[in-house]
């Protein structure tokens, strides 16, 4: 009993620590340190709105998602992610959606990101566990960063009927059909951004198709 207080417990403090700077209505869940030494185990993550979107400043990895922001049948959700910087190494960063108890213990969630290598990853999150729907994979239409340090990439989900559409600046990269899948795509939808990034989100968006 004593060990499943203490659980949730940290789950609370991992979404508290960040909520005060959160902008009104959204939520931060940061990852659960594995270890003193690990990035993710520094608070100084930074959430803010910031012209027509918001800007994330890590500090740890984590999920941010407003409880209004839910999507269920056929849908997109979609944003343009501006890596401002590239990182000291590679992080990935990118759309959730299908998302459930993302402040408790059980959370689960699909997650579509890419990075500065060029590269997109598909991951399902539950609990403390994850694992690939997609595995690292290069692709053309991922954008790295430019002389300027900076990469736009805009990412988009499609739900449509047993089809899900993985979509990076008008192409799609990947699909997989929801018959099979361990993970529901109904539910709440965000962003994703790992540790160490300074990321810009603008155009986050979610429309019944």
């Amino acid at each position: 009993m004593f060990r499943r207080f203490a659980v949730l417990a940290i789950v609370a403090l991992s979404i508290v620590s960040v909520a005060a700077q959160a902008p009104a209505g959204w939520s931060v869940r940061v990852d659960r340190s594995t270890s003193p030494s690990d990035p993710d185990n520094t608070p100084n993550l930074k959430f803010e709105r910031m012209g027509t979107g918001f800007h994330v400043t890590g500090g740890p990895a984590g999920v941010f998602w407003n409880p209004a922001n839910t999507a269920t049948g056929n849908y997109t959700v979609s944003a343009t992610f501006t890596l401002t910087k590239p990182s000291g190494h590679t992080n990935y960063y990118g759309l959730v959606f299908g998302g459930s108890d993302l402040a408790a213990a059980n959370q689960s969630y699909i997650y579509f990101t890419v990075a500065q290598d060029g590269t997109y990853l598909i991951k399902h999150r539950a609990g403390e566990e994850t694992h690939d729907v997609k595995g690292y994979t290069k692709h053309a239409s991922v954008k790295t960063p430019g002389a300027d340090g900076k990469s736009v990439n805009a990412l988009e989900v499609r739900v449509a009927g047993d089809t899900i559409s993985y979509v990076v600046n008008g192409t799609v990269v990947h699909t997989t059909p929801k018959t099979g899948m361990t993970a529901k795509t109904d539910g709440l939808v965000g962003v994703r951004i790992n540790h160490l990034l300074d990321v810009h989100v603008d155009g986050f968006a979610v429309k019944k198709a």
